[in-house]
């Protein structure tokens, strides 16, 4: 999987793998603290989140990472340069990108134009991130 803009993007054993990694990283945080070390997610968004903005960020701080915050007023995205070349720009610049979109078709032309994994974390079209955060919490994975 290199991208998850939908659920689509996952198999079912896929899932079942992200499932048994998140209760162990639950489960012995300690063992996860340096997975990201030197790994930098940039985190566009044009719409705002508390939710997804806190827990991206104390997610890869937690796993050794940075989160950037890239806010519509910080980045030109759609405005004054295009999809292709935002994504193409910030593919040199961090290693995974998250993008909390208005239209599906963004987050889409960020996987289509960068060379990085792209994460949906919000579109007009799905919500996948939000999707497996409840399903995760909604059964016994999601205990510690």
């Amino acid at each position: 999987m290199k991208h998850f803009l939908s659920l689509k993007d996952v198999s079912p054993a896929q899932m079942e793998q992200i499932f048994r990694l998140s209760k162990d990283v639950k489960r012995h945080p300690k063992k996860y603290s340096k997975a990201l070390a030197g790994k930098t997610l940039g985190m566009i968004f044009q719409k705002s989140s508390t939710r997804t903005r806190v827990s991206f960020e104390v997610g890869m701080f937690q796993l050794g990472g940075h989160a950037l915050f890239l806010s519509s007023a910080d980045i030109q995205i759609g405005r004054g340069e295009t999809i292709a070349d935002t994504s193409r720009v910030l593919s040199r610049m961090v290693d995974i990108i998250m993008a909390r979109v208005f239209g599906h078709n963004i987050v889409e032309d960020l996987a289509r134009y960068g060379s990085v994994p792209v994460i949906n974390g919000l579109s007009d079209f799905s919500h996948p991130c939000q999707a497996v955060a409840d399903y995760f919490t909604s059964t016994s994975g999601g205990e510690s």
